[in-house]
């Protein structure tokens, strides 16, 4: 074995402008900065690892002092100034490391050298790796000398984190953002490292060492340059899937249709067949994370998008399972699997999570669906919906009857409380807020819900299916629900849910629930909001005083059928209503 290897990112480390792969912008910005004699003092190269920021950065040092330098800044790379540059040995260029010479003495001792002429060069060039990792000291002892530099010195800034870097130090530097390089660009370059080195390596191969990489070329070298100690000397995609511990893309197309078909005996079965395989889980989460978004911009119609899991051989069976699935749905299982995968680095128990995450998926139910029921329902197209009634109303009629008067626990059972909100979120069901009508608006179907006795908690359960968020979560303490009148419905929370009533009996949640039951009944309807308590000593709190001699009514029976349903929910057996007059003379004998 050759003592003196070296691997491939080094061997082949581009050595002209032309040869930064995915940089071409940027390359010719500084090659038209060295023609015309417009070279600025500094300059900051951000950008992720590996997309040559670096070599960028010897390769305009070269072209500022190569004595043979061609019109269009090219240097000649022959002369003892390139090769030393090269090597970073030249003594009129500093290569320096930002993270391990970071503090303020190291600054001190920079600023001390530059004011000393370049030994045999035009510029004296100092390239600083990670800047960003500086202290903020050593930034500050920085300032000045970038702020007004000896006319011969360049400064070149390197970083990965340009957010850190102090405002004052980015002012006076030229900024280039360095993008992350194509896979196309990739799998090219590493197909020329592999003639250069003698092997042959498959298109698919390489696709997928250019895929893993992410953009970063010095990634998919050092891959590269492990796939060809692995293999032999002819490497197929087989060896880059037992190389990097991943699954081939006819596995992993096999585990999604299993998912979308609900066949979860089947997915549990291929995912146990992929790990027998050698494939390691981690791994197998990524290409699930990469599958689901290559699916997602596949169902958004953004065909001409790279994927990023599988091959383009796969992009048929993308769009059946797309179009099979929807939208919603694979946006779901998407956040499924990132928040499984973010558990995934704390725990031991990985496996069980990801196997847990593939059930959680295939459980999934058609959501683009529901996108047509909140459709139909704000529409009041009540007869095209499904003749089985919603889980969550059925739930809400076998409710027993409570008893409101004179209780000072919570009338409606915790269990029973559960019940409806386990039925409100029914993913079979749609539980998307609906948006207002216009003011005035009639509706355009027969109303939902008939508005008379006996509907109150039908129409409380629908609204709960209709608000999600935080007014339905507060309109979950309703304890009871009671058409007071022709055109009203009082909503009775316990004593101890005030500030849940108060929540409600806001103007905008209450003109918000008004135009839903307006929607769901087809009237204008008014809601009001009471405690339990408060109802039941309403009557004492209207009673006139013993001394004063009032003339009332009392009220046993009634005709009204909304007021006999009132006072039989309160439990009002009696209701004595004062006279004007009476209250008048009380209030003046008082």
């Amino acid at each position: 074995m050759d003592a003196q290897y070296t691997v491939l990112a080094r061997r082949f480390r581009p050595q002209t402008f032309t040869e930064v792969v995915g940089q071409e912008r940027i390359a010719q910005t500084l090659r038209n900065a060295i023609r015309e004699n417009r070279v600025a003092h500094a300059y900051l190269f951000t950008g992720a690892r590996g997309v040559g920021k670096t070599s960028m950065a010897r390769i305009f040092a070269k072209a500022l002092n190569c004595p043979n330098v061609d019109a269009d800044g090219v240097p000649c790379n022959n002369c003892e100034i390139c090769n030393g540059v090269s090597a970073g040995q030249d003594v009129d260029v500093s290569e320096i490391d930002g993270a391990s010479n970071r503090g303020i003495d190291d600054i001190r001792s920079l600023r001390a050298n530059v004011g000393v002429k370049s030994m045999r060069s035009k510029y004296k060039v100092y390239i600083i790796d990670e800047v960003h990792m500086l202290t903020k000291e050593a930034f500050n002892a920085l300032l000045k000398t970038l702020e007004e530099p000896p006319p011969l010195v360049k400064f070149v800034f390197c970083t990965t984190e340009p957010n850190k870097v102090p405002d004052t130090i980015l002012s006076r530097c030229q900024r280039f953002d360095f993008g992350t390089i194509s896979t196309y660009n990739i799998k090219l370059r590493l197909g020329q490292l592999a003639e250069a080195e003698g092997f042959e390596v498959d298109p698919d191969a390489l696709e997928l060492v250019a895929r893993r990489a992410a953009g970063s070329m010095r990634d998919s070298q050092s891959l590269f340059d492990q796939l060809l100690a692995f293999g032999s000397e002819k490497i197929t995609s087989a060896d880059v899937h037992r190389l990097l511990g991943t699954a081939p893309d006819d596995r992993v197309v096999g585990i999604m249709n299993a998912m979308i078909d609900r066949d979860r005996a089947g997915t549990l079965q291929r995912l146990e067949g992929a790990l027998d395989e050698g494939v390691q889980l981690e791994a197998l989460t990524d290409q699930f994370i990469g599958y689901f978004r290559d699916l997602m911009v596949t169902a958004c119609g953004a065909t001409d998008a790279p994927l990023l899991s599988v091959g383009a051989d796969q992009r048929p069976a993308l769009l059946t399972q797309a179009s099979k699935w929807g939208l919603q749905t694979i946006v779901a299982a998407m956040q499924i699997m990132a928040e499984t995968k973010a558990r995934m680095q704390r725990v031991t128990y990985g496996r069980a999570l990801a196997e847990l995450a593939l059930i959680r998926i295939s459980m999934l139910e058609d959501l683009d669906r529901i996108d047509e029921l909140v459709a139909k329902l704000r529409g009041g197209s009540g007869a095209s919906l499904p003749q089985t009634p919603p889980r969550s109303l059925t739930v809400a009629r076998e409710l027993p009857p409570t008893n409101v008067a004179g209780e000072k626990k919570n009338d409606v059972d915790r269990s029973d409380r559960s019940e409806i909100a386990q039925a409100a979120a029914d993913p079979n069901m749609t539980n998307a807020s609906v948006e207002e009508e216009p003011t005035g608006a009639a509706p355009s179907q027969a109303p939902i819900i008939d508005w008379k006795p006996g509907c109150e908690q039908e129409l409380h359960a629908a609204l709960l299916i209709r608000l999600n968020d935080m007014i339905g979560a507060h309109l979950r303490r309703v304890a009871k629900t009671a058409i007071s009148g022709p055109s009203q419905l009082d909503f009775l929370f316990p004593a101890n849910y005030d500030l849940d009533r108060r929540q409600c009996d806001r103007p905008e949640v209450v003109n918000r629930l008004e135009q839903i039951i307006f929607e769901l009944v087809g009237k204008r309807v008014r809601v009001r909001f009471h405690l339990t308590e408060a109802i039941a000593a309403e009557p004492k709190a209207v009673a006139t005083p013993a001394k004063v001699p009032a003339k009332s009514r009392v009220v046993e029976e009634t005709d009204d059928p909304y007021l006999q349903e009132m006072m039989d929910v309160f439990g009002i057996k009696g209701w004595k209503m004062q006279s004007h007059a009476a209250d008048e003379k009380a209030g003046a004998e008082g």
